[in-house]
């Protein structure tokens, strides 16, 4: 089954041919804590056509790109030279940790007063006046 899911849809993982391609000119670079694996052209070879050396990156599960942390993003679009695996960047205390976007799932974030919430709507307080054409 999952042979079938790499042949015919993206949005699983890798695609066969995606494999077959990493497999041949890529190298990998690192891996995050949600299992993303990050590759780049081996040896660093620059694409003729674009200038510079591809960087790719495969994801474990369902391909969201929220999922990539800042770090990697930052190397993935040519931001910074190294990736985070050749770091010594240490977090600050006020930073939090990153958390893939939520939206379309149970743990979206819902404003207080959201009709998808939990809990009590507030009650109107009556200082809303409707708009009547001709006023």
């Amino acid at each position: 089954m999952k042979w079938l899911l790499q042949f015919f849809t993206w949005w699983h993982g890798q695609t066969l041919n995606t494999k077959f391609n990493t497999w041949r000119t890529g190298e990998l670079v690192g891996e995050d804590e949600f299992g993303n694996r990050y590759f780049r052209t081996k040896g660093g070879r620059l694409d003729p056509a674009l200038g510079f050396e591809r960087r790719w990156v495969i994801y474990p599960h369902i391909s969201e790109a929220s999922n990539v942390p800042p770090g990697w993003y930052g190397w993935l679009h040519h931001t910074v030279k190294e990736p985070p695996t050749r770091e010594t960047y240490k977090p600050r205390d006020w930073q939090l940790p990153h958390k893939p976007n939520m939206t379309g799932t149970p743990e979206a974030y819902r404003p207080p007063g959201s009709t998808l919430s939990t809990g009590v709507r507030p009650p109107a307080t009556g200082d809303y006046k409707a708009w009547t054409p001709g006023t």
